[in-house]
């Protein structure tokens, strides 16, 4: 039975929800939609991971993740059983890992495994009709392309009529997963049906405390539109470092002051335009490259992409120049790196800046020291014995002659002149959130973005 009002709408289990994958993404969507109030099943084949929420034992670090999970009652259990997820709701969301193939397209592999079991399960089940929403991101024309086929071969249902398919893409960044989820910029949603779309923006609605702009649209631009957003703030990224770069090398230039200047133009904005690092993380590195290969398969060069892919490669090559420049100058070959994820609040270290950096310095001979609120387990894991890591940040910034604030983690903000130990100490601030007043006559401070005028000798 094809999904009309009057008919399923008057007897779908709009308040329950089931949520495919339980990792870095899925799980805090999942607790989201329990604080909410909806009945959510959390399907993931990790029984470690299905027993520790059943548990209320969050298995991701994330902001808030834990306290929210405290909250959520009886509104939400996990099982690793796709037959549980169909009988209990009609609605299912698929947010599984999508990572990069070797020519850059992402892989849908998990997604596709994760459709093959709920088709399997909905071919058992008596239920007329059920909604597939896939948040994972998926390059444009994999959902008409094959992903529908899947589902209806092995549901023995056809697309509209047996069940639904939306294409809802996530927009949330790591270490904020909570407010993304609750208070989105916007939702996209590419439907398969008007139908389809209307029940998932109902959902939407009754999901996010923010009342945000709700923007439907065919499958194929959904997916466009998430790859094409993500690229675009690498831009913003990347026009950022280059400007810092220049900077550097302009007498009483400073990047902030310029970045604040043209963000306040409305064509423009100040989010994503702070000069720094390169970007990392799982997403935009992944995107770009899917970008890339996008355009390739339909014969076009993404030039403005691929520059943007140097521009980030360069960030880190110059900032080991920087560091090893400085290291020569140095009583010991000693850096202590503060901080190693990608960004603060998450333990994730995936294409960090950091990471490279540490690579790059040991390849030099340099030791190193290390210390992050989060990222030290993970960090221990890829390098081991390779490097020493600090307690805390005192004992991480005593630890060397040359200090390199790499990711802007708030804490790192208190240093001051007791937390010197080597005279002179070289602080490298690649955010520019120390105050170097604070820092004292020992020393040499550093600020990437800003020209010579600015650096206090």
């Amino acid at each position: 039975m094809a999904w009309k009002r009057g008919g399923f709408m008057s007897i779908w289990k709009k308040d329950a929800i089931s949520v495919i994958g339980l990792g870095k993404l899925g799980q805090p969507l999942a607790v989201c939609f329990a604080s909410k109030g909806f009945k959510t099943v959390g399907v993931d084949i990790d029984e470690t991971v299905v027993d520790a929420i059943n548990r209320k034992q969050a298995t991701v670090l994330e902001l808030g993740l834990q306290e929210l999970l405290d909250t959520t009652g009886n509104n939400l259990r996990a099982t690793t059983s796709f037959h549980e997820a169909i009988a209990s709701t009609d609605t299912s969301i698929i947010l599984v890992p999508t990572p990069s193939e070797g020519e850059g397209n992402f892989s849908s592999k998990y997604v596709e495994e994760a459709l093959y079991s709920l088709g399997k399960a909905l071919a058992f089940s008596k239920k007329s009709y059920h909604l597939v929403i896939i948040s994972s991101t998926v390059s444009p024309g994999t959902i008409e392309g094959r992903l529908i086929k899947l589902l209806e071969e092995t549901s023995g249902r056809r697309l509209n009529e047996g069940f639904g398919l939306c294409y809802c893409p996530e927009t949330v960044a790591l270490g904020n997963t909570i407010e993304g989820f609750l208070r989105p910029d916007m939702v996209m949603i590419g439907e398969s049906s008007p139908e389809a779309g209307e029940q998932a923006e109902t959902i939407y609605k009754q999901f996010c405390e923010n009342n945000p702009p709700i923007i439907r649209m065919s499958l194929i631009n959904a997916e466009l539109a998430k790859l094409a957003l993500n690229c675009y703030v690498t831009i913003k990224i990347s026009f950022a470092n280059s400007l810092a770069n220049l900077c550097e090398r302009l007498l009483g230039a400073d990047v902030d002051v310029v970045t604040q200047a043209i963000g306040m133009d409305r064509r423009i904005g100040p989010h994503y335009l702070k000069g720094g690092l390169s970007y990392g993380g799982t997403c935009f590195p992944r995107d770009t490259r899917a970008y890339i290969a996008l355009a390739k398969s339909v014969g076009l060069k993404a030039d403005l992409i691929e520059a943007v892919e140097r521009v980030n490669s360069w960030q880190d090559t110059h900032l080991l120049e920087i560091v090893l420049k400085e290291v020569e100058r140095a009583p010991r070959r000693v850096v202590s790196v503060l901080g190693t994820a990608f960004k603060p609040n998450t333990p994730v270290i995936v294409n960090s800046p950091s990471i490279k950096l540490i690579r790059g310095l040991l390849d030099a001979g340099v030791d190193v020291t290390v210390y992050d609120p989060l990222a030290l387990p993970n960090t221990k894991r890829l390098f081991g014995q390779r490097i020493s890591y600090a307690e805390s940040l005192l004992t991480c910034v005593q630890s060397a002659p040359v200090c390199v604030v790499a990711t802007p983690w708030p804490e790192f903000r208190q240093i001051d002149e007791t937390h010197i130990h080597w005279n002179p100490t070289i602080v490298i601030d690649c955010w520019r959130i120390l105050d170097p007043e604070k820092l004292g006559v020992r020393v040499h401070y550093i600020p990437l973005g800003r020209g010579p005028q600015t650096i206090r000798q």
